[in-house]
């Protein structure tokens, strides 16, 4: 359900933008001559865009002012330093190498310009702030945008930093004190912050030609904001942290509304296949949406879009580390490492200072260690560098407290005067001391109860290699080889199979796997380092970028061929894409070719098409049973209700619609009005016996799944799931099918999955197969039908839809038949048209209705209906406050 606090704060129903405030922490006043109004939304009704209105809607309202390919790249924080100059006169920028955001750009193609948009780490007045953006961007292409000190609080440390950031990493807040509790104030700053974001994106984009990046979960608001306003925006978002569980998921107040946010994306990417597996989870159980995985690429059909995901974990810069590898500065620190460890095996830890990487837990398996193998006393030393904490919080300070009474123990415990077995370094660390730290250290250890991705692992791999090609130095003299314990629960963990992976709440296995990693043969630790190195050094930075611009475009490939057009409020605002030929239906255009037609041919599905499928009671209401038999009514009209009930169910629901024909259980059943018999569609004797061997399997998969039942049906057998646990009933019903496919292999029978059902019917048994049948028995009996239209809304319905495209070549329909083939729902399907919803169905039955007169003369048959009432134009009549129901 949409917040409606955050709606009237952020004008998101109205999809407005306030412009940037010219002081203060409006900021950007370089920018303000490139400010560009372009809005690609229209209010109020929305009509199918000619070619002239859908080249307006996705153009500038100022031609491009670049010839190539661009690419914004949206994060927290810019990748450049910032530093008041020593006389205070200003500011003096320079690139951070250490930024992922600027090492990316070296897998992106060289003719492609990159813009950061992002915040500085330092705050800057007021005042300064037009300067320091008109410096940013012609020197380094960035675009800041400056947050005001309590909104960056609330925003950053307090949402971010303290309920974000535990909650991905699975603790969830037990109490006040413990994680805190969630305020929605604080959300509403999250999404203030993203939305001021958004427009210093708005102030530079070019949205026919740029790519747009959105990094990290600081972000997860933002792309709702830029698909508002460029509804084809090329925009992908990559997740740098884990996706929890839905479980842990669910637990998030405002979790549908990040999730919808996500979805605006085209591509969205994850370090592990596990984290993507919990984000297509909580999609499935909390909006319905299944993935589908094909050709290798998986994706997420929603409303029309595919919404790509990307697994691929990211790398490091060799480059970077090669170069500092040659640092005089890291050789000469080497030679004092070495020699202040002469004769002791170093095991090295370096994690930044936060309650999720587990030093705490290592410290302890450490120290089980030297108690387990009195061997090490005196001989290994664990090295723990920890960098400077990112967040703050009570929980911060006590794992702090207990780091240091671990240290003091241990190194009371096991030291004296000569050994410390624990080395703690709790100051920054330049990069070329722990390049050198790496280099002198036998086994690095990696104990995060979870974590995004660590490149910690990386780092000491490439070390422990050396430069590549270098035969010289210390490289060559000693062997190259590495050893790694790390924990099970960190991105890199699937990528490195040579490493010895551990629970790092088991400290007993923990002090175990230590043992075993320093007490490793030469020879295996070389192999195992070479089996990591090969897989480091070709899977950089600039291989994930590369990737993931590659696959970003494939899924953009087709945005300005589909019609697009936005709707919904707040963060129910999504894209409705659909191919050019697949329409909404328009109630006057079939109107129109109702009263010109002479003979009419009606086929309806009924769960989901004139019955709501969330329905309770199945029963036919009142209208539609006076709708239905007032369609009846007209000796021009032929009605039929083809369903997969039963033939009971159906006769009893309509036993007062004396002229409606039933078509139950797929076509097997026939009856062309209550007066006449029921007569089945095969030819000859079926053999059931199939029944026999089909029924004990779907059995077996009843008892074993909680919520679902079978039904038998005089020609079928149906097992239903939609009361299962989504997923478990997912998996239950394709491992169903596979094995009544295997088992029915020879049988007369063929197994159809459906909306939450398996189905085990007669072969040459469909809804299409039957329409044809009657559409047959019209022209046989002089009443070749010259108006068609059938509705339905499951996969059993597309036998229908796609027997309606053969009709004409088939001559059951006269030359100039309008056909209607529409499916309820926007979604793929072989339709041609669409009605959102049962009501709008009812709806448009009502309007037919409303023109027949069943004492009316019959009407002449027109000579020639017209290409525009065969295929109406179709205005799509959604306002942007309605929305469309998935599939």
């Amino acid at each position: 359900m949409m917040s409606r606090s955050y709606t009237n704060l952020l004008d998101l129903a109205s999809g407005n933008f306030p412009a940037i405030s010219a002081g203060g922490g409006g900021g950007g006043g370089g920018l303000r001559a490139k400010r560009l109004s372009r809005v690609m939304t229209v209010p109020g009704t929305l009509t199918e865009l000619d070619d002239e209105d859908f080249a307006n809607s996705v153009s500038s309202d100022v031609p491009s002012s670049v010839a190539q390919d661009r690419i914004i790249i949206v994060a927290n924080q810019l990748p450049v330093k910032a530093k008041r100059r020593s006389d205070n006169s200003g500011w003096s920028f320079s690139w951070d190498e250490d930024s992922l955001l600027l090492q990316l750009k070296d897998g992106l193609p060289d003719d492609m310009e990159v813009i950061y948009v992002g915040s500085l780490r330092v705050e800057v007045a007021g005042e300064e702030q037009d300067d320091v953006s008109q410096s940013l961007l012609e020197m380094f292409k960035c675009v800041p945008a400056f947050l005001p000190s309590d909104l960056l609080d609330r925003f950053y440390h307090r949402f971010c930093k303290q309920l974000l950031w535990p909650l991905f990493h699975y603790m969830l807040p037990f109490s006040a004190d413990h994680g805190g509790r969630f305020d929605r104030s604080l959300w509403e700053a999250y999404v203030l912050a993203n939305k001021l974001f958004s427009q210093k994106v708005i102030e530079v984009i070019n949205p026919e030609d740029d790519y747009v990046w959105i990094h990290d979960y600081h972000l997860m608001a933002l792309p709702t904001f830029l698909r508002r306003r460029f509804n084809r925006l090329r925009m992908g978002f990559f997740l740098h942290s884990p996706f929890p569980s839905s479980e842990i998921y669910r637990s998030l107040p405002v979790r549908l509304e990040i999730l919808k946010a996500l979805l605006n994306c085209d591509l969205i990417g994850f370090h592990t296949f596990d984290y993507a597996r919990h984000f297509l989870s909580c999609c499935s159980r909390m909006l319905g949406i299944e993935y589908q995985s094909k050709r290798g690429y998986i994706g997420l059909e929603y409303f029309g879009r595919t919404v790509g995901i990307k697994i691929m974990p990211v790398g490091i810069h060799m480059g970077q580390i090669e170069t500092m590898l040659a640092l005089p500065d890291k050789e000469c620190r080497v030679k004092e490492l070495k020699q202040q460890f002469n004769g002791k095996t170093v095991l090295l830890g370096v994690d930044d200072m936060d309650i999720f990487k587990g030093i705490n837990l290592k410290l302890l398996a450490f120290e089980e260690l030297l108690k387990s193998h009195p061997k090490w006393q005196g001989r290994a030393v664990l090295v723990q560098i920890a960098n400077p904490a990112r967040g703050r919080g009570r929980d911060l300070e006590d794992i702090q407290a207990e780091i240091v009474e671990s240290c003091k123990r241990i190194n009371a415990q096991f030291g004296n005067s000569d050994y410390s077995p624990v080395v703690f370094i709790d100051r920054p660390v330049s990069p070329a001391e722990r390049i050198a730290y790496y280099t002198i250290a036998e086994c690095v250890v990696v104990t995060p109860v979870r974590d995004g991705m660590n490149l910690t692992p990386y780092e000491y791999i490439v070390c422990r290699h050396g430069v590549s090609g270098s035969e010289t130095g210390s490289e060559v003299a000693e062997p190259r080889k590495s050893m790694l314990v790390i924990s099970e629960f960190i991105g890199c963990s699937p990528s490195l199979s040579g490493a010895i992976r551990v629970n790092p709440w088991n400290t007993d296995a923990t002090a175990e796997a230590l043992n075993e990693a320093i007490s490793m043969s030469e020879a295996e630790k070389q192999l195992r380092h070479e089996k990591h190195y090969k897989y480091v050094s070709t899977h950089d930075v600039a291989y994930w970028a590369k990737s993931f611009l590659m696959d970003l475009e494939r899924c953009c490939k087709d945005h300005f061929r589909r019609r697009c057009w936005g709707i919904g409020l707040g963060f129910g605002f999504r894209v409705v894409a659909l191919d050019p030929n697949f329409r909404k239906l328009n109630v006057d255009s079939i109107v129109s070719a109702y009263e010109r037609s002479k003979s009419r041919a009606i086929f309806l599905d009924y769960d989901g098409t004139v019955m709501p499928q969330a329905a309770i009671d199945k029963k036919p209401s009142a209208e539609v049973i006076s709708i239905i038999n007032t369609l009846c009514g007209d000796k021009n009209n032929v009605v039929f209700i083809v369903s997969g009930r039963g033939r009971d169910s159906l006769g009893t629901w309509f036993a007062s619609c004396k002229k409606l024909g039933l078509a139950a259980e797929h076509g097997y059943f026939l009856r062309w009005n209550k007066d006449e018999e029921w007569e089945t569609c095969s030819q000859g004797n079926i053999d059931f016996r199939w029944m026999d061997m089909a029924e004990p399997v779907m059995k077996l998969y009843t008892e074993s799944t909680d919520g679902s039942y079978m039904e038998a049906k005089e020609s079928a057998l149906v097992w239903h799931h939609q009361d299962a646990d989504p997923g478990f009933g997912s998996a239950q019903a394709k491992e169903m099918l596979e094995h009544l496919e295997s088992v029915l292999a020879n049988e007369p029978a063929s197994v159809k999955p459906g909306q939450y059902i398996v189905e085990v019917k007669p072969q040459g048994v469909s809804k299409g197969i039957v329409a044809e049948k009657i559409l047959s028995s019209l022209v046989d009996s002089g009443r070749q039908a010259d108006f068609v239209l059938c509705i339905g809304d499951d996969r059993s319905d597309e036998d229908m839809f796609e027997g309606m495209a053969g009709i004409k070549k088939k001559e059951l329909v006269a030359s100039n038949t309008s056909v209607f083939a529409c499916t309820v729902g926007q979604k793929p399907s072989k339709a041609r048209y669409y009605l959102d919803d049962p009501s709008d169905v009812i709806s448009m039955l009502g309007a037919l209705a409303d023109v027949t007169d069943p004492s009316s003369p019959t009407p002449e048959p027109s000579s020639q209906v017209s290409e525009s009432e065969t295929n109406p134009p179709s205005p799509l009549e959604i306002r942007a406050d309605e929305s469309p129901s998935p599939s």
